[in-house]
């Protein structure tokens, strides 16, 4: 059995967690490969609303194994207060979560360096959610970091400690006021609640799980265009958020790599600084943005809204190897008499192009457009697509025709019976 990668063709935020949801019935595992807290996965059913960060979108159904994989960077206390928080839906996650012993550990002193880092840059900030992925990612690279399984071992305390004398020696370069003391009872409190769980060699999990033709969703978070190597550098998080991530972060030869499900929003958003061609700063923006909540699950930040850019979603679909499309939240732009889309670019020099350039920021682009009839009527409660208004389909064909992928969803909704299938 192949592995189905689910993955956000944006720049984070475009409705990953209710999909994973949605389509977990069909799956026998979910997996994260990459990520960490910085992650906001915000699933809506029966009247809850729920947001993840760490554990897989999958958790919520009942059967399905959840593995956390070695590409991730995990924050013990935001799992404890995840775990805490899912409490409420009687949920037997010490038979059903799975977490990789090479799952890199998120410490609170790499939290106090992200802050200082930030703060450092001044008005270059990037935007970090300050969660302390950048400088855990930066340990694991530097052959410094700390590892799930670590916290096993005899040494776990005085490995802790020495690294943490590095944190420290770094931050006393910078002018940065904290309490370390503060943050460590915390930490060591969820370190033991980490001890309770399944700490396993997940990559000979998941793949005895190929083995046993048991069917699995790799999920992805942030977005494609947050991609380290290939996303609007050095606005972008600090992992690999596409296809090839999902092989490195889960131990998953390429070769069984299966569908590519991508998710859009039917418009753009972003969440802090960064390169956005078809960001609105007018009345439109506004509208989109209080009609879509466009407000971070995870921050809580307002994200910045424009028009659907066509030539980054054709590179994001070209990278990942993109095989269905899911179009999110087209319930948002009914408000809209006209929908515009950006075809091409404009450069400095007045030629078109379709491609990105090297650096967004440093080329003067003019996004072109192409306006569309909007279809100014309430789809949150359409079931069918033979139901859903003729230029709502007119708007789904001319992106498929453009991207050459098919829409096989299309979401109306947040709740996971809000959702169309083609």
């Amino acid at each position: 059995m192949k592995v189905d990668v689910l993955l956000g063709l944006q720049w984070g935020d475009e409705g990953k967690g209710k999909v994973v949801d949605y389509l977990a019935p069909q799956y026998n595992v979910v997996a994260r490969f990459q990520g960490g807290p910085n992650a906001g996965h915000t699933l809506e059913f029966d009247g809850h609303k729920h947001v993840l960060h760490q554990i897989p979108s999958g958790i919520f159904r009942e059967k399905i194994k959840n593995i956390i994989g070695n590409g991730v960077v995990l924050d013990p206390v935001v799992f404890k207060k995840e775990i805490e928080g899912l409490a409420k839906f009687s949920i037997d996650l010490k038979a059903n979560l799975f977490i990789s012993k090479k799952t890199q550990l998120i410490l609170p002193s790499h939290k106090l360096l992200d802050a200082a880092y930030e703060k450092a840059k001044g008005k270059n900030k990037i935007g970090s959610t300050l969660k302390g992925i950048g400088p855990s990612y930066q340990d694991k690279i530097a052959r410094n970091g700390i590892r799930v399984g670590d916290i096993l071992a005899p040494g776990f305390e005085e490995r802790y400690r020495n690294l943490v004398n590095k944190h420290e020696n770094t931050l006393s370069h910078f002018d940065f006021e904290y309490d370390l003391n503060e943050a460590e009872a915390p930490f060591f409190e969820a370190i033991s609640f980490l001890k309770e769980f399944n700490l396993v060699n997940s990559e000979y999990l998941i793949n005895k799980s190929i083995q046993s033709s048991e069917s699995i969703l790799a999920e992805g978070a942030q977005g494609s265009l947050l991609d380290i190597d290939f996303g609007s550098y050095p606005y972008v998080t600090s992992s690999n958020t596409m296809t090839a991530g999902a092989c490195t972060g889960l131990g998953v030869a390429p070769h069984n790599i299966g569908e590519v499900f991508g998710i859009f929003k039917a418009y753009c958003t972003r969440v802090g600084g960064g390169p956005f061609p078809t960001e609105l700063f007018d009345e439109t923006g506004e509208a989109i943005q209080k009609e879509g909540h466009e407000f971070g699950a995870t921050t809580g930040r307002a994200r910045r809204c424009g028009w659907l850019d066509l030539p980054a979603l054709k590179y994001a679909i070209m990278i990942n190897g993109v095989t269905q499309l899911y179009m999110m939240k087209a319930d948002v732009l009914s408000i809209l008499d006209e929908i515009k889309v950006c075809t091409h670019y404009q450069m400095g020099d007045g030629t078109l192009t379709e491609e990105i350039p090297f650096q967004l920021l440093d080329e003067k682009i003019t996004p072109v457009y192409k306006t569309l009839k909007g279809w100014r009527s309430d789809v949150t409660e359409v079931k069918s697509y033979d139901d859903v208004p003729v230029e709502l389909k007119d708007y789904i064909q001319f992106i498929e025709q453009e991207t050459g992928v098919p829409i096989t969803i299309v979401s109306v909704g947040p709740d996971r019976t809000q959702t169309i299938l083609r």
